[in-house]
């Protein structure tokens, strides 16, 4: 999973909380070091220096003129745009470095520049996303009818609000088509991710999909909530623009459960960074991003963070000389906590009802369950056959090989029987053909499964048919 495309996703859950006027904090106590305090300077003029709480000619509590209800124009942006820097100043503590260039575009426009869902553009490309493919579909989220850039493609397509690119250092902002208009959250929330970017760094990415998910628990966490403070200063003291309105998502179809996989950051990483900030305020919060969660567990359990890290699992090549392993670096991917809840969610093998149960004061839903609960580790390491004509013929001709950890032997047999008994044979209908072999035989998950557990090690072994499961991984 690409972490960009992560970085732009979803805010589909913003709340509507209307403002009111704010006193006034003397900002000298959030003063430059550097600051002459000896000049010729008073609340509320321009300070001599750049501080907490004054950003480009505004101070985070000064009134602004600002009517959206035609558009806003240059005057009108920047205004709000350098007021907003200001208040996210004031929530987190930190001092903007450089200016932040903020774009305004429609969804049209949006749709017509993303380059999620499009097709490869080259053979390295190609057997990337072949492989990506894989790893969804071991997850059995994504099918063989489907790519998983597809799925992206209508997902983002309709859903996002804004994003902020560290490597083009700018915030576009997704408007309705019409006059353009800005949420103030989303606004909050993007010009957080480039104070983010120039304190501590967003341009670099991990390398499986679980650790893409666990860091940005931190990143987006950390944006939600600021921007949930900024909202609850909005409802308590602040004045602040009004929200226009259909400024959500513009709805559409998309994939749920695959929503559910990559939204776990937006929903669980609030309460996360909560956790953190009781421990030791905004410093604790910094600290993290110089030991960054690893693992979504961590992420849905503080207390996990940071001791508690994932075991290493490795897969041994069994093939037979007709199937390879893609050239891809690293060669497997880890799924981890989160996607492994969405696949039971997705197939109603847990209770779908529990998502908006008991959920925490900063989280949208809830993301524990009994089969997804005890996870220690995992590893998917996709294959393709080795003949190129046979690769190029059927692309449906693939296989993986999925290899999970648990805490406790209880725990791998609680995997081990809702993935088999509830979601292969009840959902899917698969039939058993052999000791521990199931073969669906229509559908988007049409293939043969070998599912093996030793201790607290779970082994899931699949081929498009049964008879060639040995020679994609044949048994020790």
């Amino acid at each position: 999973m690409n972490r960009r495309r992560l970085a732009a996703i979803l805010s589909a859950l913003l709340l509507v909380v209307s403002g009111c006027a704010a006193p006034v904090m003397n900002p000298n106590a959030a003063s430059d070091d550097d600051v002459d305090t000896t000049t010729e300077w008073s609340w509320p003029d321009d300070p001599p220096t750049d501080r907490l709480g004054w950003e480009n000619g505004y101070w985070y509590n000064e009134t602004i003129e600002v009517n959206q209800s035609d558009g806003l124009n240059a005057t009108e942006r920047e205004a709000f745009v350098a007021r907003t820097m200001a208040r996210v100043e004031v929530i987190r503590e930190l001092e903007f470095t450089e200016p932040v260039p903020v774009e305004v575009i429609s969804r049209a426009e949006y749709r017509n520049e993303s380059a999620i869902g499009t097709a490869p553009e080259n053979e390295s490309e190609a057997l990337h996303a072949d492989w990506n493919d894989q790893v969804w579909e071991s997850l059995l989220l994504v099918g063989e009818d489907r790519t998983i850039d597809e799925v992206f493609g209508e997902l983002y397509g309709g859903a996002v609000l804004g994003y902020y690119s560290p490597s083009d250092d700018e915030i576009v902002l997704i408007s309705s088509d019409g006059d353009p208009v800005i949420d103030r959250r989303t606004l909050a929330h993007e010009l957080h991710h480039a104070l983010q970017d120039q304190h501590f760094g967003l341009d670099q990415s991990p390398s499986t999909q679980d650790e893409q998910l666990a860091e940005n628990g931190l990143v987006e966490g950390d944006a939600r909530y600021v921007d949930r403070l900024y909202e609850e200063r909005c409802a308590a003291e602040w004045e602040c623009v009004a929200r226009p309105s259909g400024s959500g998502s513009s709805g559409g179809p998309f994939d749920y459960p695959v929503f559910l996989t990559i939204y776990a950051p937006y929903s669980e990483g609030p309460e996360f960074v909560s956790a953190l900030h009781e421990r030791g305020g905004w410093a604790a919060v910094d600290a993290a991003y110089a030991n960054r969660p690893v693992s979504t567990e961590q992420i849905f359990d503080p207390s996990a963070y940071p001791d508690e890290r994932p075991v290493d699992v490795r897969i041994e090549d069994r093939s037979s000389d007709a199937w390879t392993r893609y050239d891809h670096d690293p060669v497997g991917d880890t799924v981890g906590e989160a996607s492994i809840f969405a696949m039971f969610w997705k197939h109603g093998a847990i209770d779908r009802d529990n998502l908006q149960r008991n959920t925490g004061a900063y989280s949208a839903y809830n993301y524990s369950a009994g089969p997804s609960s005890g996870w220690a580790g995992d590893l998917v390491v996709p294959y393709r056959p080795t003949s190129d004509e046979t690769a190029s013929a059927n692309p449906h001709q693939r296989a993986y090989v999925w290899r999970t950890v648990w805490d406790t032997e209880e725990d791998a047999r609680q995997f081990e029987t809702t993935y088999v008994k509830t979601t292969l044979q009840l959902r899917l209908g698969a039939k058993r053909v052999a000791p521990n072999t199931y073969v669906v035989e229509d559908g988007p998950f049409a293939d043969a499964y070998r599912v093996t557990r030793t201790g607290d090690t779970v082994t899931i072994v699949n081929a498009p048919t049964a008879a060639e499961l040995d020679a994609v991984h044949r048994p020790a």
